[in-house]
């Protein structure tokens, strides 16, 4: 089965981008949506990097639904705070110290930041040691930090095994 599925992350993202630009889960689409989910990967094989392997796949569940949570909590919280006085809001950047060691840990973790609404990935640098969030709301930078590392971070170090 592994023949066939020689990427399977991006297998993954190729049939559920290809059921969200169809909006369905018609038979049709479920069926193409697997056939191309299988094929793209086999066809691009030798310009997609080696495969990521995912050590800790119900960790990575797990943190899955945490951003899902996540998403939706600051949906609301950035809608409270954006129909409230826009005077009371505080942006700010912070700088998020990386313990990662691999780079798609990175750019999931820079992922994850940028797709929870009220913050926004600025920039990581070269090293891929810091990554530069600025943040809608910033009461507290040291409590975010501290949050994005033990919500996000530690849990991509499990699945990654950085």
């Amino acid at each position: 089965m592994t023949r066939w599925l020689v990427h399977p992350i991006a297998s993954f993202f190729v049939l559920v981008v290809w059921l969200a630009l169809h909006s369905s889960l018609a038979p049709l689409h479920l069926i193409s949506g697997a056939l191309l989910a299988v094929l793209i990967p086999l066809l691009l094989n030798r310009a997609l990097d080696d495969p990521v392997r995912i050590r800790r796949p119900g960790v990575a569940l797990r943190l899955a639904a945490v951003v899902l949570w996540d998403i939706v909590v600051a949906n609301l919280a950035v809608a409270r705070r954006v129909l409230g006085p826009l005077a009371r809001l505080k942006p700010g950047f912070i700088e998020v110290p990386l313990d990662l060691a691999q780079p798609d840990a990175v750019a999931l973790l820079a992922s994850i930041i940028a797709i929870t609404p009220g913050t926004v990935v600025a920039d990581i640098d070269d090293e891929r040691t810091r990554i530069l969030v600025h943040v809608l709301d910033l009461n507290d930078p040291a409590q975010l930090i501290a949050e994005i590392k033990h919500r996000y971070e530690r849990p991509l170090r499990e699945i990654f095994g950085c």
